[in-house]
């Protein structure tokens, strides 16, 4: 199990980790989702060795591992963008590290080659062995890369988006390739993304770095449904958040004031949290009884093959989305720039505590 203790890195006057706390369980396929900037690079970097903390510890089954060079901790490392060496066939990257690493170096030229073609036949590339890198496709060079990563045995692998340079349909199915063979070698993957689908779509658990720390981890249906924070549910692009103050008229919002139930209230300063799925569109005098409801001027529409996004400003100018499952279409028809009663029932509703 990798753990991460009070971890902080700072660059100069920029805190990228600020005491962060993590826990990478064993033969578990995690998921780190977080925006440009969060931090996720530099998280995968401290833990592979390629920097140190400030402060704070990182180890593997209770063995501290700040401090250890990154040859020396076990940790496998795929690049965003590959890093294979051009002028070596595709058998010969991924021998590299069996050849040179600098504990158990393999020098046993048939062992050597034996293990090279196990790993390439595990990613899919059996018999591709002897063409250069530069004679085969992006997603062909990403497999090659993880398999140099997976021929020395990692006790866990680190992917710094890995699928961020593929195509859209190769990216689909690489995701079932990656979490099949993190299944058969039954090690941790910890998986960057700044994706949420890729991110829900590909862990066990999803954790969301915001502001130098994880604000939430938790399995992906979950976290999906349950967010704890606001923090949390913004990264997950799914729901919209209406920053608030609990008065004695209820919560009050730059969109509306909302008499919730005594139970949903917050302390003070909060959110009220409500997915783009679970939001109904109306005219503004025919919001169903016991629904919450505000007003909001529409601006457009996304088609997106079997869903549909609608856009809306509210009176504060917030945006606000909804979306339409194309196969049970739900929405009416719209015009833009008219003002319509966004309404859901307070069943559907997260609040989160605390400044947004």
């Amino acid at each position: 199990m990798l753990t991460l203790s009070g971890v902080s890195r700072k660059y100069g006057d920029v805190t990228a980790l600020d005491g962060l706390d993590f826990t990478v369980p064993d033969d578990r396929y995690v998921s780190l989702l977080g925006a440009s900037g969060s931090g996720k690079t530099t998280l995968l970097r401290v833990i592979a060795g390629f920097e140190e903390p400030d402060t704070g510890t990182v180890s593997f089954d209770r063995t501290r591992l700040d401090g250890v060079p990154p040859h020396l901790r076990d940790i496998g490392f795929v690049f965003q963008n590959f890093a294979l060496f051009p002028h070596l066939s595709v058998r010969d990257n991924v021998a590299f590290g069996l050849r040179h690493r600098a504990k158990a170096a393999v020098r046993d030229p048939k062992e050597v080659i034996e293990r090279a073609e196990a790993a390439l036949d595990l990613v899919g590339l059996k018999g591709f062995g002897h063409r250069g890198v530069g004679a085969i496709s992006g997603g062909q060079r990403q497999r090659v890369a993880l398999a140099r990563t997976l021929v020395t045995e990692p006790r866990i692998v680190l992917l710094d988006e890995p699928l961020g340079a593929l195509d859209a349909n190769l990216r689909a199915r690489m995701c079932d390739e990656l979490r099949a063979i993190r299944e058969r070698l039954k090690v941790s993957f910890l998986h960057v993304t700044g994706s949420e689908a890729e991110a829900l779509t590909m862990g066990d658990t999803v954790a969301i770095l915001s502001g130098g720390r994880i604000v939430q981890d938790a399995p992906a249906t979950r976290l999906f449904a349950n967010p704890d924070n606001a923090a949390a549910a913004r990264h997950l692009n799914a729901w919209n958040i209406l920053a608030g103050q609990g008065t004695g008229a209820g919560f009050a919002t730059g969109a509306a004031t909302f008499a919730l139930p005594p139970h949903l209230m917050p302390r003070g300063a909060g959110s009220l949290g409500v997915r783009f799925d679970q939001i109904s569109i109306a005219r503004p005098d025919a919001v169903p009884e016991g629904h919450l409801s505000f007003p909001a001027r529409y601006l457009t529409g996304e088609f997106n093959g079997p869903t549909a996004l609608a856009f809306f400003r509210t009176n504060d100018g917030q945006l606000v989305q909804v979306v339409d499952h194309l196969g049970q279409p739900r929405l009416p028809e719209m015009t833009e720039g008219a003002t319509y009663a966004l309404h859901f029932h307070p069943d559907q509703i997260r609040i989160f505590e605390g400044a947004a």
